[in-house]
């Protein structure tokens, strides 16, 4: 068993600035660390890539799991402080990270351009109104509002999958029921040729948390 990331050198004032890590981070753990051998010994990534990595636990937790050190691994979030605690808690757990404060994979593409082997995003999900999220002049509620399903900036991130994966890329995202999973899974077939499945699922209160997973056809 993988120990969680270790978070001392955080305070509860850092967490008035950027999303603590919750039942939907331990979940996406849970997640990485079912795929573990599949994602050492088959994936043998190169470039990782974690979108909106907030407190870089998740980018940190995949470093240990990847072991030997060999892997880039980049982590983007809008937040710059959340940028600035990424970077602490990979050396807090010696794991090196590349945190980058962008939105979404802005700046990153053509660059890398189906060079992606991990790709993992923990979105904003929560269903809010178009102005809870894009009139908010609050960083922290960006970690979460999600809009309309919770889908806005789901939306968004799902063409950038198919220019981020390499051929032999697996992307995982968490999401919740009103996020209609199903239907991502049919925009992600139809649209992208990618498969799916659904990985791992848990209650947390009233929510139904799932981790799907998406791959290319030609594995």
């Amino acid at each position: 068993m993988i120990p969680t990331p270790n978070l001392d050198h955080l305070s509860p004032g850092d967490y008035e600035h950027v999303y603590e890590p919750a039942e939907d981070t331990f979940l996406l753990l849970d997640a990485l660390e079912k795929d573990a051998e599949f994602l050492r010994n088959e994936i043998k990534p190169c470039i990782c890539l974690e979108i909106g990595s907030g407190t870089g636990c998740v980018s940190t937790f995949l470093g240990k799991i990847l072991g030997d050190g060999t892997a880039l691994l980049i982590c983007t979030d809008i937040n710059p402080y959340a940028s600035a605690i990424t970077n602490k808690t990979g050396y807090h757990n010696s794991i090196q990270l590349d945190s980058i404060t962008t939105n979404l994979v802005n700046g990153l593409l053509p660059r890398l351009y189906h060079s992606i082997d991990i790709l993992c995003f923990n979105p904003p999900y929560v269903v809010t109104t178009s102005d809870d999220l894009y009139l908010s002049k609050s960083i922290l509620e960006k970690a979460w509002a999600g809009g309309i399903d919770g889908r806005e900036i789901i939306d968004k991130m799902l063409p950038l999958v198919d220019k981020l994966l390499s051929d032999k890329g697996v992307f995982y995202l968490l999401l919740i029921n009103e996020n209609k999973p199903n239907e991502v899974c049919e925009i992600m077939k139809n649209n992208y040729h990618l498969q799916s499945e659904v990985l791992l699922s848990r209650l947390a209160g009233r929510e139904k948390q799932l981790i799907l997973k998406f791959w290319r056809n030609t594995r």
